[in-house]
């Protein structure tokens, strides 16, 4: 079965680390309608667009205020062409490389997949093959599991304090817990991979997991 192409999120505020170009057109911008949607300031509610044709996938610029680029050079109204692992730069506050609908995985990302692995009944955690000792603490854990049954969408700070703190009522849960309790969860990461982003704080929205490491 052919694979759709992809756009993979390296940079930006977005719901999501990866959007399949399923449409034959696909606009990127802030509305939460577009099909690529990137929450940032400098982006226009409608910034971009990528076409389907016969000749490939193109990328033009819908007249935005901070322009789109293509490698690096700004893209106009008329159409570009785009092959795989091209980066599609939005308003210079978001990166996006392309992923053809032949190609088994982006170029520029290290696959390593998946780079967490859990056991769910014994509650063990391996960081690329290699096991986190001492084991995580069991909020930590809690959270990781919440994030990684949910591996690539986002996880809202209200699903994070239902989880992990099923017996307290979110008003009695601060910010600061809930950030405290991810920084703490990326350190034991770290322990083991320094070099990867695993646990994303995606401002104004949550938490994600990416278990195809992004480098930070």
């Amino acid at each position: 079965m052919r694979e759709v192409a992809m756009l993979i999120v390296q940079e930006g505020n977005s719901p999501k680390t990866q959007w399949p170009l399923s449409s034959e057109t696909s606009i990127i911008g802030r509305e939460s309608t577009c099909e690529i949607q990137i929450d940032e300031r400098q982006i226009s509610r409608q910034h971009a667009e990528i076409t389907k044709t016969n000749d490939g996938y193109m990328l033009r610029d819908l007249g935005s205020k901070n322009g789109t680029f293509l490698n690096g050079e700004a893209v106009s109204a008329e159409p570009q062409l785009i092959r795989n692992g091209d980066e599609i730069g939005i308003a210079l506050c978001a990166k996006l490389t392309f992923v053809e609908d032949d190609a088994t995985a982006p170029p520029i990302l290290k696959h390593v997949g998946p780079s967490i692995k859990m056991d769910l009944l014994a509650k063990r955690v391996w960081v690329i093959d290699k096991e986190l000792t001492p084991p995580l603490s069991p909020a930590q854990y809690t959270l990781l599991e919440l994030l990684y049954k949910n591996a690539g969408n986002i996880i809202s700070r209200d699903q994070v304090i239902a989880t992990v703190w099923p017996d307290e009522s979110a008003e009695g849960i601060s910010e600061q817990a809930i950030d405290a309790l991810a920084r703490r969860l990326r350190e034991r990461i770290a322990e083991v991979d320094l070099e990867n982003k695993y646990v994303e704080t995606v401002r104004g929205h949550g938490f994600r997991l990416n278990l195809v490491a992004k480098t930070s």
